[in-house]
């Protein structure tokens, strides 16, 4: 087969140098050595703060969306009535003799018929702080306007003064409206130097 010659051109003149020819991008100059260094600080403390939330999270110490607590309920504030339709029970709880008389005066001058206020004497003498009570949650607004004529006192409910009518039938509408107030330590003068000694 004949040898086929062709002219010379410029792509037979390579270079002996192995350089790049042509177009080529230039190289991306070398990135400083702080920017690295602050984009790594930056990433890492961005890392940390995330892993200390989430923990936190998971944990339950923190929630993202804390349930709406519960309003309390207001509490309904008893006003004191004076009902004169209770009957009344003092009992003297202190060593000083008739204070429980004393007191039926004070209440019998409120209005309450002198019948139906009863003094008397307790079984002890050393009762701390004078006190109404009553025996249904519907009575204490009469056991606080009784307090309030008796000069102020505790309130409290209790059955240990409930009476019957018939002791044979159940509580019910047999039962008498009644207030028994305890007289305490309270409402006696404190003893004077001279007499005790």
């Amino acid at each position: 087969m004949p040898k086929t010659t062709y002219p010379r051109d410029r792509f037979d003149e390579v270079s002996r140098q192995r350089a790049r020819v042509g177009a080529h991008r230039a190289e991306n100059p070398r990135m400083r050595a702080w920017v690295v260094v602050l984009w790594a600080l930056l990433a890492t403390i961005v890392l940390v703060a995330i892993g200390i939330f989430g923990s936190l999270i998971a944990t339950g110490r923190v929630t993202l969306f804390p349930a709406p607590s519960a309003t309390p309920a207001p509490v309904a504030t008893i006003e004191p009535v004076i009902d004169l339709t209770y009957g009344v029970v003092v009992l003297n709880a202190t060593p000083e003799p008739g204070l429980a008389t004393r007191t039926k005066d004070t209440i019998v001058a409120a209005g309450w018929p002198a019948d139906s206020v009863l003094p008397g004497d307790a079984g002890t003498t050393d009762f701390p702080e004078t006190t109404v009570y009553y025996s249904f949650p519907e009575d204490e607004a009469a056991a606080l306007g009784l307090a309030g004529v008796i000069g102020g006192a505790q309130v409290a409910q209790t059955d240990a003064y409930l009476q019957v009518d018939d002791p044979a039938t159940e509580v019910d509408e047999s039962v008498v409206k009644q207030l028994t107030v305890v007289l305490g330590l309270d409402r006696i003068a404190s003893p004077s130097p001279s007499a005790t000694e």
